[in-house]
């Protein structure tokens, strides 16, 4: 079974702010298969292996794995178990890795244009649902960046300080705020110097969960003096690389 064989196709790229291996291992692994599309769904990751999608509203998909080139490429056949419409279909997803991620291409081959407009928005929404699924993933990881880097802000020794930077955030961060505009590491670690300077004291600590959508995270934090009340709160938005570690990060100041 081939293209060929389906003239008529749907093609969809979505940029996943994830290594190609990281989202290859929703094509292997059944457990995340199903937390992409719902409990029961599961799929046998080798040529001929089965694919079964059951969606939230008892829909079931059939499948088998006509090709698969780990973490590069997977192809595998889409056939309603109702039989309706009849013929099923192919469908081809590529992973390519690029700086801010890895780049899914997929296409999705019918036998008619009239079935293959039908499912243009369910993969606009499936892919969606894919892309926050795998970033997800990393929440653990950020979470724990998101600390380094608040406490690195209010630490008072300069090489913990570059420590907890350079294990959370890239060389060539970018930090903007009220008052900071840097770039590079070196150029932010001049900048904490100097509030340790003029600040000393002050430390940051995060309040309450850190929220992780599609590669973004956004956490609140608390600015206090010497471990007292609270002097001033925020919000920071951070922007993950590939990695985990942050590439750009936001700052917003609530008084």
């Amino acid at each position: 079974m081939t293209d060929s064989d389906f003239p008529e196709a749907l093609e969809r790229r979505i940029t996943i702010a994830a290594t190609p291996e990281t989202v290859f291992r929703y094509f292997t692994d059944s457990r995340r298969f199903a937390r992409w599309w719902g409990e029961g769904s599961h799929i046998d990751g080798r040529a001929g292996g089965e694919v079964q999608i059951r969606y939230p509203d008892g829909t079931v998909v059939n499948g088998k794995v006509v090709e698969i080139e780990p973490p590069r490429r997977i192809v595998f056949t889409y056939q309603y178990a109702s039989g309706v419409p009849a013929g099923g279909s192919l469908v081809t997803i590529t992973l390519a890795a690029e700086p801010q991620g890895t780049v899914l291409d997929l296409r999705h081959a019918f036998s008619s244009a009239k079935i293959r407009d039908a499912h243009v928005q369910g993969w606009r929404y499936q892919l969606a649902i894919f892309s926050k699924t795998v970033a997800e993933e990393g929440l653990p990881a950020v979470v724990a960046n998101v600390d380094a880097w608040l406490d690195a802000w209010g630490n008072p020794d300069a090489a913990k300080r570059r420590e907890r930077i350079a294990s959370c955030a890239t060389p060539d961060v970018v930090f903007r705020d009220a008052y900071s505009a840097t770039d590079g590491l070196d150029d932010l670690l001049a900048n904490l110097d100097a509030i340790q300077h003029f600040f000393p004291g002050v430390t940051l600590a995060r309040d309450g969960d850190v929220r992780l959508s599609h590669g973004t995270a956004v956490a609140r934090w608390v600015a206090r003096r010497d471990g007292g009340d609270p002097m001033g709160r925020g919000l920071n938005v951070y922007d993950v690389s590939p990695g985990g570690r942050f590439a750009r990060v936001v700052g917003f100041w609530e008084g």
